[in-house]
């Protein structure tokens, strides 16, 4: 088979694949979702699938296989639901919310950093490694943060600050 008869395959199959995981599922999109993933796979296998004496089994048979995996996942996750009581975060404060914007000025791998040592709690030498670079390297970066942070969040932590600067 070449690759138009895959065209022709999924044209052909998708639809029905789609209903028998949708009567399992319950869910169309999800059905869809498994449907798809099903026949991506085959076409990522398309040379040896399309020599197979029924490709479209092959392809239903993924497609239940991946079908069965979420409803297991989905049973699991609900039954973990069932168990846990729903911890709902607090909104945060507007100081946070500060801080959090500040943060996304920084470039992504200092911020990674500022992140990991301050909110995380995690040694400079543990970021160092996990980062891949020395341990300098993230001392370094959390200067220039805090650097960087202290001018942007110095206004909103002492609002009186940069009138007494400038007078």
């Amino acid at each position: 088979m070449r690759h138009h008869d895959f065209d022709e395959l999924y044209a052909a199959h998708f639809t029905s694949v789609t209903t028998q995981l949708f009567a399992y599922l319950g869910d169309r999109q999800e059905a869809q979702d498994v449907t798809q993933e099903a026949f991506c796979r085959a076409l990522a296998r398309w040379k040896d699938v399309s020599a197979y004496d029924d490709p479209v089994a092959w392809v239903r048979r993924v497609a239940w296989n991946l079908a069965t995996s979420h409803f297991r996942r989905a049973r699991a996750a609900a039954a973990f639901r069932r168990r846990h009581q729903e911890v709902y975060a607090p909104e945060p404060s507007p100081d946070r919310v500060a801080l959090f914007a500040a943060l996304r000025t920084l470039p992504p791998r200092p911020r990674q950093a500022v992140v990991l040592h301050y909110l995380a709690d995690q040694a400079v030498v543990d970021i160092a490694e996990s980062m891949k670079v020395s341990t300098g390297t993230v001392k370094s970066w959390l200067h220039r943060a805090r650097t960087a942070l202290g001018e942007q969040l110095q206004p909103a932590v002492n609002p009186g600050a940069e009138e007494v600067r400038n007078a």
